[in-house]
């Protein structure tokens, strides 16, 4: 048997790779400037992608368990170096669609099949406990990535437009030679039965048979959302509040640090606090964000979205770790993957709404009532995560 170990650092080397995105800071001008598209076509792609990950997100988990999470990892890395290939000759708003298009598919591929293999591969050498930890340390990886992408992706782009996109490829071809050298844990594979029914049971699995797994799965999108929508509205705030535009991308790293710094930090705090404590400082956290965001704002009220970054950092490794325990190894990445449908499902419901309400009353406005709507329906949802959730030990 192949010693599995070596997945640990290659799986954080892999995080960092994947959110190493040297055109998301400048993507909005390269689609005006270069490509010519309006701000409609641009928030029609934005729901594409949406579209082609919630539609995909659940069969590419399923197929991971069947194939093999190393095997689904390379097809992501493939589609990866494609979709951004294909970026670096668009031309029209058909050739950057397609471009989305595979993107999104290789996100999808990646959703779940990147944990169930960290999970599986700690398994393997009994050390499953400290699951949350590594989950910690990946995402601390994915958002190091992503801020020192953010960092030279203007100077990139100043230097030659087509720069950033170039690097991108590169960047999936480094990904593909390191998932390649991955190690498949040997697990348990599910009775080959009819793939529709064995989905459909696994779906039943997480939704109706285990309590416990579907209060995490729903509590878990929810505070997802929460720290998601600013993501998308942070910008168009600083620039109501008269932020001036150079502080932009070191307000973006700053936020990605203190993402990377919590996850980090998630495992301590869960076994300082406990598993109850931890979604109750969420609760303050989210709170306290909005509160800030929405009532007070200001030139300086961005920092608020600090705390909804901290949030992020401390919920994904410790939730992630709840949903893991209650996963059977056969279908481990498939129920993931439900996981992160249910997330996006929930954005692609809601986002347009919450957009449509920024753009009448206001970003700042927006945040207030989204702090009310928190209010309203994160409490009973908690109660209900709390009822189910095992005793700690």
């Amino acid at each position: 048997m192949k010693n599995t170990h070596s997945n640990i650092r290659k799986l954080y080397a892999f995080s960092f790779l994947q959110m190493t995105l040297f055109p998301m800071a400048i993507i909005t001008l390269f689609w005006k400037d270069h490509i010519g598209l309006s701000l409609t076509q641009i928030l029609l792609l934005q729901g594409l992608l949406s579209i082609v990950m919630v539609v995909m997100e659940y069969p590419s988990g399923y197929i991971s368990d069947r194939i093999g999470y190393r095997a689904a990892l390379n097809i992501a890395s493939l589609l990866g170096m494609a979709g951004w290939g294909l970026y670096s000759l668009a031309t029209s708003f058909a050739h950057v669609m397609a471009a989305e298009i595979l993107l999104g598919i290789s996100l999808a591929f990646i959703s779940g099949s990147d944990s169930a293999l960290l999970f599986e591969s700690l398994k393997q050498e009994g050390s499953e406990q400290n699951y949350t930890r590594h989950q910690g340390r990946m995402g601390g990886y994915a958002q190091a990535g992503e801020a020192l992408g953010a960092v030279f992706a203007g100077l990139l782009y100043a230097y030659a437009p087509m720069l950033p996109f170039l690097l991108q490829i590169g960047v999936w071809l480094l990904a593909l030679l390191l998932t390649r050298s991955l190690v498949e844990p040997p697990r348990e594979i599910a009775p080959h039965a009819s793939h529709l029914l064995e989905a459909f049971r696994t779906a039943r699995y997480a939704f109706v048979e285990n309590r416990n797994l579907r209060y995490t799965i729903l509590l878990n999108s929810v505070l997802g959302i929460a720290s998601f929508y600013p993501v998308w509205l942070i910008q168009p705030y600083m620039q109501q509040a008269g932020v001036p535009l150079t502080w932009f991308g070191p307000v973006w790293s700053g936020a990605n640090l203190t993402v990377a710094i919590f996850s980090l930090a998630s495992h301590r705090a869960g076994r300082y606090l406990g598993d109850r404590l931890m979604v109750v400082l969420f609760l303050i956290l989210i709170a306290s964000g909005y509160f800030g965001l929405g009532l007070i704002g200001g030139m300086w009220g961005f920092l608020f979205y600090y705390l909804l970054t901290s949030m992020r950092g401390l919920r994904g490794p410790m939730m992630l770790n709840l949903t893991q325990k209650e996963c059977p190894s056969a279908n481990r990445a498939g129920i993931l993957s439900l996981q992160s449908l249910c997330f996006r499902l929930l954005f692609v419901c809601s986002g347009p709404l919450v957009g449509m309400l920024a753009d009448r009353a206001g970003v700042m406005q927006a945040f207030h009532y989204l702090l009310y709507a928190f209010l309203i329906v994160l409490p009973p949802l908690v109660l209900l995560f709390f009822r189910n959730l095992p005793k700690e030990k």
